[in-house]
């Protein structure tokens, strides 16, 4: 099985988000079980240098959009066996910001088009192209076109991955003329969106199959609340999407040998890990307290939850003996919202609006509850990191949260966390009191344990893509 995986970033290379995690993880595992998989991502100036001083060069083609003969400069590097392509081309990826720039539509038409001819370049014929997210959903359309005249792609089938519906890539319909495509692929069963083009649309369409990153996410995303505008066509194309959940690196997060934390620990010595809860509030500056401690590493965005946690925050940090760290950035109010609660209750609160990656081990390491209330979660890898950490998570059953944390029954004693089904902040309110009721009791140690020994690394994702593979293939 011989597959080219198409990303706009991977670990260790760049990172933005969790697509880097996705592209920088599930090769090398794939790789393990027999797949000639070999990954392609844009050649940003934002590289780690260490990493660019090891790539070789391999050589260049010409990728066409419209007027433009543009340069696409080939590099290589090798990580744990699987090999990493980069497209180098200066006039687009030599910026500050990796997304985010008025020519993207262009650069990632450039991108998804230089991916497409890359295997002709290489002489590598994969069985699989395996597309990611908005930024190389094209790949799928250029594929589909280039089979009407070369015969090289007559037998490739394309898979295209969704890991945040949100962001679609939806451009003004002019950018279809830099792409070279027909005019007529110009209509309400290709790449038009109103008065628009939508790059994922693209993908859903013109793809051999797509997947989510969890099953709950790809039943949500055919029904309005969760299909930004592309439920219709999800649901038209649901006989070809199957919903696939992340895993993590076990190598990564590892609290047996996690370098960031105060003390290593396991689930057979979960002591050692109230060392790590110590660190992490000398660290935050809020007393050495043996109380529930809650934690918070996330994007600071509405689709977070955290409006329903602006409405019960006060009550909750009046009433309840607690502490809760936050760690991130993002929109401008609630950064705000939890520098007030930091004024507010500083015996109780600490906020850090930055990220950090060691300070998310120590989160991750030294608290005893996650907070993920989220109104919409794709699949979420915080919830799987705390709970390889004996952090319990507090989630609300949506997407990837409700496939990866079953509830904690304590008449039976399963489950690995708490959660509630309603958008409501009262829910969230009577979930995390719920959650604390049982600090300090056996019931808590049991299901930190439990969480501790669920199986979310990679493995049996993997497989279920290799068979999706084989079966797309055949």
């Amino acid at each position: 099985m011989k597959v080219l995986y198409c990303t706009s970033e991977a670990e260790p290379f760049i990172k933005t988000g969790g697509l880097a995690d996705v592209a920088g993880s599930l090769p090398l595992v794939l790789k393990e079980k027999g797949v000639d998989i070999r990954v392609v991502l844009p050649l940003y100036s934002a590289v780690k240098r260490k990493y660019k001083e090891d790539l070789d060069y391999v050589g260049y083609f010409y990728t066409d959009l419209d007027y433009r003969h543009q340069y696409t400069g080939v590099y290589e590097t090798t990580v744990e066996g699987v090999t990493f392509y980069f497209i180098d081309n200066e006039f687009y990826f030599a910026r500050n910001n990796i997304y985010g720039e008025g020519d993207d539509a262009e650069r990632f038409i450039y991108f998804s088009k230089a991916c497409t001819q890359l295997p002709r370049f290489l002489d590598f014929k994969p069985d699989i192209i395996h597309s990611n997210d908005w930024h190389t959903a094209l790949v799928n359309v250029f594929v589909a076109d280039f089979k009407r005249g070369d015969e090289f792609y007559h037998e490739i089938k394309t898979v295209f991955t969704i890991h945040n519906l949100k962001y679609q890539g939806i451009f003004d319909s002019d950018v279809l003329q830099i792409t070279g495509l027909s005019p007529f692929y110009y209509n309400e069963d290709g790449l038009k969106y109103y008065d628009a083009i939508n790059f994922m649309k693209g993908g859903i369409v013109y793809s051999d199959f797509f997947t989510t990153v969890s099953g709950t996410y790809a039943l949500e995303i055919k029904y309005p609340f969760f299909g930004e505008g592309l439920e219709g066509v999800i649901d038209k194309y649901s006989y070809k999407l199957k919903g696939i959940v992340n895993g993590i690196d076990y190598n990564v997060w590892n609290p047996e040998k996690d370098p960031y934390l105060a003390e290593n620990f396991s689930s057979k010595c979960l002591d050692k890990k109230k060392e790590n809860k110590r660190d992490l509030q000398r660290l935050y500056g809020l007393p050495e307290k043996d109380v529930p401690l809650i934690g918070m590493c996330s994007r600071l965005v509405e689709m977070k939850g955290l409006e329903l946690v602006r409405y019960i925050m006060d009550e909750l940090l009046t009433t309840e003996e607690i502490q809760f760290v936050v760690l991130g950035t993002g929109d401008y109010v609630y950064e705000e919202m939890f520098r007030y609660f930091e004024w507010k209750f500083p015996e109780k609160m600490s906020a850090r609006i930055y990220y950090n990656s060691g300070e998310s081990h120590k989160i991750y390491g030294g608290c005893d509850f996650l907070l993920m209330p989220s109104l919409a979660e794709p699949c979420g890898i915080s919830q799987l990191i705390a709970m390889r950490y004996g952090t319990v998570p507090i989630v609300r059953e949506t997407g990837g949260l409700k496939d990866t944390v079953p509830p904690y029954n304590e008449f039976t004693k399963e489950g690995l966390g708490f959660t509630f089904k309603n958008i409501n902040a009262h829910d969230l309110l009577y979930t995390i009191r719920r959650g604390i009721s049982f600090y300090n009791k056996d019931d808590f140690r049991k299901i930190q344990e439990q969480g501790m020994k669920a199986k979310n690394n990679w493995d049996k994702s993997a497989k279920e893509y290799l068979e999706l593979y084989k079966d797309v293939a055949n």
